[in-house]
């Protein structure tokens, strides 16, 4: 994990500027990622039943439209509720009247952040198959990506279960894996305050505060 400095830098980074996040999110095109995803899906026998039964959820999520915008936007919106939820309401205000979200007020600041984050992931991922040439190598990339998003889905419920169980509802889970490079400053908060509590999920903040301060001027 990343110390709490970093952690609150990341955080900083995304409330001042979402689009900063196509930073992050270079990990949705990782060819090589995709390709060990895969590799492993083959040798997991243990989980190949449930992982079968995955694929079905997510057909059946794709069909009813999982891939629409603003499911990005609402499952990203939905992390940003979470983490702000565990943030002192104080907090919040002195952090967000400094940025651009200080012109809607703090209620509309996740929708605001949501919006942009989304935009900006989605035109990401737009390039999917366009840059990934050949259908035999596309149909393998997809067999990866279908595999990534299942053991990041996992993974989330493991190290997150408030999280996933609140994406789980409408299926984002399945979409989690495509803004997970972008989230995961949150979740990593989120993950302090579970295992050493409120005061140092508390710190990470007052970092985020004074990164805000320092740098939305």
């Amino acid at each position: 994990m990343r110390s709490y400095s970093e952690i609150a830098k990341r955080i900083a980074k995304i409330i001042i500027s979402p689009e900063s996040a196509i930073g992050f999110a270079h990990g949705v095109l990782s060819v090589p990622t995709d390709i060990g995803y895969l590799a492993y899906g083959f040798i997991d026998t243990d989980s190949r039943y449930q992982r079968e039964t995955e694929k079905i959820r997510m057909v059946g999520a794709i069909r009813h439209g999982i891939l629409e915008n603003h499911n990005f936007m609402k499952t990203i919106e939905t992390v940003l509720n979470i983490f702000n939820k565990n943030v002192p309401e104080a907090k919040q205000n002195a952090i967000y009247s400094k940025t651009m979200a200080s012109v809607a007020g703090r209620t509309l600041t996740n929708s605001l952040i949501a919006g942009r984050l989304a935009t900006t992931i989605a035109q990401r991922s737009s390039f999917l198959v366009a840059v990934r040439g050949g259908l035999i190598g596309n149909a393998l990339l997809i067999g990866g990506m279908t595999e990534r998003c299942i053991y990041t889905s996992e993974k989330l419920q493991k190290n997150n279960p408030e999280v996933y169980n609140a994406l789980r509802v409408r299926n984002y889970d399945l979409l989690y894996f495509l803004v997970e490079p972008a989230l995961n400053p949150f979740l990593e908060a989120l993950n302090v305050k579970r295992t050493q509590g409120q005061p140092a999920f508390e710190r990470i903040i007052e970092m985020v505060d004074r990164e805000v301060n320092a740098n939305a001027r």
